[in-house]
């Protein structure tokens, strides 16, 4: 009978594991953040009931029955497992697989001790069968909460050991007395601003740039300690933020001479509350600068243009933009002139710079993201001729508007890093502007906009009706508003299609693509969002 009960605690430990994975998962695409977290089991409450739909079944069989036979018990562990294994074959591919850091691998082998501890507990305790039964079964179904649980304990352990490592990135940064930081931060536009920046000041200078993602305060953390060497003369440090004091804390930790904001609008309103919140977050940048650095400003975003000489009080400001021209700009561009095959542009500044600059980038947005990096290299001294040539060498941003041309002669869009209003409309102009066949958007809407998101969404709707042939909808909950947008300008429903996922939606357009045609891939959700 131990044998038995072993056998059925071990079954229950291998569908722990994998289950555990899973939930191990979706906390780090939350950050670690178990309020995140646990509003993604909220929203997922029901895809994980009724998932678990036979193992429920099973347990209340066995429970109302009474069914205290070891034999069966073993079973009812191997339909634990048996469940856990087809609920994995049936799950999408992921995008962003799970990573394991040492942080996550803390936090899982602390997951599964608890429950191996709890098991033999169990095992000891209970020398009733349904008993035993009962402490087993609740162990599994509440997983999704333990792992949170977990990570609320691990709290101080994890606080220490980051301590430590921020300490350590402090203390190296300090040390590298020639190094000139430039911080960038914005609701969007910081990533391909970070690329070009780094691009046009290696025409000059050794730089290093935060790569792909990393611009949380762990990420910046471990960026200084393994890549940052007094080798550097630039360290270009995107600084991403979804809650207040995310920018003040990263900008303490790599101090940055120069700030540069991108753009203030609507992005993780779901976490910042307000826009208001969104603004002081973003000028945190400015506030940590130093009184005789440099604040470089987008002076066609209305929350930068109207805040900006209010945060830099008395830091010298720099405004860029080309949608308006104020006397408060530094650098604008003029003539500019978009097409398929790139943008060529006029760069002027206040203190008479005047040259023309051409790149491969798609974008008027793009011309802004690069206007600020040129005002940061006219700041650190380049000239003209370096910029331009740097301009020149500028490469797309991987799934960020990137043009992609096929065997087939369909011309691809990838814009599926991330999606926002401004992105967004920025993209469906680049699609108006081409020319070819047909036009096909691909896309399940923009996220994280709080209490507009709908709204937006369905505005949206309405701005595809003028510019698409045919849409396609990824995700039948998140269509609905877009739906509604195009239903209202009596867009053709036949020219619609609504699918489940990303593949799905691959599938229908290699049936229907002809040469000539353009398909923009507009936002591709992370795998927490995923319906």
């Amino acid at each position: 009978m131990i044998t038995i009960r072993l056998l059925s605690c071990f079954l229950l430990w291998l569908a722990l594991f994998l289950e555990g994975k899973r939930y191990l998962h979706m906390l780090q695409l939350e950050g670690y953040k178990t309020t995140g977290y646990l509003k993604w089991v909220r929203r997922n409450l029901l895809k994980i009931v009724a998932e678990n739909w036979i193992i429920y079944a099973s347990f209340i069989i066995f429970f109302a029955l009474k069914l205290d036979d070891v034999y069966l018990l073993a079973i009812l562990g191997l339909i634990f497992l048996l469940t856990e294994i087809k609920k994995i074959k049936g799950r999408k591919p992921v995008k962003k697989p799970l990573v394991f850091t040492w942080r996550a691998t803390r936090t899982f082998i602390t997951f599964m001790g608890f429950n191996i501890l709890l098991s033999f507990l169990a095992f000891g305790y209970f020398l009733n069968y349904s008993h035993f039964l009962v402490s087993l079964a609740s162990l599994f179904l509440l997983a999704p909460l333990t792992i949170a649980f977990i990570n609320f304990i691990l709290l101080p352990v994890e606080m220490l050991v980051q301590g430590y490592y921020l300490a350590s990135a402090k203390r190296k940064i300090r040390g590298l007395k020639r190094l000139i930081t430039v911080g960038i931060t914005g609701s969007y536009g910081k990533t391909s601003t970070k690329h070009f920046m780094a691009a046009i000041l290696s025409e000059r200078y050794n730089v290093l740039m935060t790569p792909g993602s990393y611009n949380t305060l762990m990420g910046v953390t471990r960026v200084i300690r393994e890549s940052l060497s007094e080798e550097h003369d630039v360290f270009v440090c995107e600084m991403g933020a979804k809650y207040r004091r995310d920018i003040r804390d990263l900008a303490r930790l790599a101090l940055p001479k120069i700030g540069v904001i991108t753009s203030i609008g609507p992005q993780h309103l779901e976490t910042f509350k307000s826009i208001d919140n969104i603004i002081k977050t973003k000028f945190e940048l400015v506030e940590e600068l130093p009184l005789d650095g440099v604040v470089v400003l987008n002076g066609d975003n209305e929350y930068c243009f109207k805040f900006g000489p209010l945060f830099a009080n008395g830091r010298k400001l720099l405004f860029y933009g080309f949608e308006r021209l104020l006397p408060e700009f530094y650098i604008w561009a003029e003539d500019i002139k978009v097409t398929s095959r790139g943008s060529e542009f006029r760069v002027r500044t206040k203190d008479g710079h005047d040259f023309k600059c051409h790149t491969i980038l798609l974008g008027r947005h793009n011309i802004s993201n690069i206007l600020a990096a040129i005002a940061v290299a006219l700041e650190l001294g380049l000239t003209p001729k370096e910029i331009v040539r740097g301009v020149r060498r500028v490469e797309p941003v991987p799934h960020r508007l990137q043009i992609l041309r096929t065997s087939s002669g369909v011309t691809i869009i990838d814009d599926t890093f991330n999606s926002n209003p401004a992105g967004f409309r920025e993209a469906l102009n680049c699609l108006k502007e081409m020319e070819g066949g047909r036009k096909v958007v691909v896309t399940p809407g923009m996220i994280e906009l709080g209490d507009i998101e709908y709204e937006e969404n369905k505005k949206l709707g309405k701005l595809l009706a003028d510019v698409c042939d045919y849409v396609i909808l990824v995700g039948k909950r998140r269509a609905k508003p877009i739906l509604d947008g195009l239903s209202e300008v009596n867009f053709p429903g036949e020219k619609i299609e609504v699918v489940s996922s990303l593949n799905e939606a691959k599938e229908r357009l290699s049936g229907m693509l002809k040469a000539g045609d353009i398909v923009l891939f507009e936002n591709d959700l992370p795998d927490n969002y995923s319906e």
